[in-house]
């Protein structure tokens, strides 16, 4: 069978969901944090940044990635406040924004740490 063969078949939960659905815009900007969280050297960062508070050479360690590297990629997450900054003297310290940032994390780690994940998408990309 190719497609339903009628328009809605609950209708009570169908207007349940659309009455409870988020504006179009909301739904952009999480989309636009879950993008922030798809990024594997971004990812790194914020795993890092679980354990408290670090500088850019710390999470340039850390991760193995560049100081340029780690610097953009802390611009692009403090834009959308996914960290946040602190000032000491010259030296700028980045922790996860809000517990709701450290919650996607551990819910997203926790998921793939149980889970044996298929990925079609990645077939034949080795």
């Amino acid at each position: 069978m190719d497609g339903c063969t009628v328009k809605v078949v609950d209708a009570d939960r169908v207007a349940a969901v659309h009455e409870r659905m988020p504006p179009a815009e909301d739904l952009t900007d999480t989309a636009d944090v879950f993008g922030l969280l798809a990024d594997p050297n971004r990812l790194r960062l914020l795993v890092a940044l679980l354990d408290g508070e670090l500088c850019v050479c710390d999470l340039a360690a850390v991760t193995g990635q560049s100081e340029s590297a780690v610097s953009h990629a802390l611009r692009l997450l403090r834009a959308h406040r996914i960290v946040a900054a602190r000032r000491a003297g010259r030296m700028a310290y980045y922790r996860l924004e809000d517990p709701h940032v450290r919650m996607l994390l551990d819910l997203a780690l926790a998921h793939t740490e149980h889970t044996d994940a298929l990925h079609p998408e990645r077939e034949g990309t080795t």
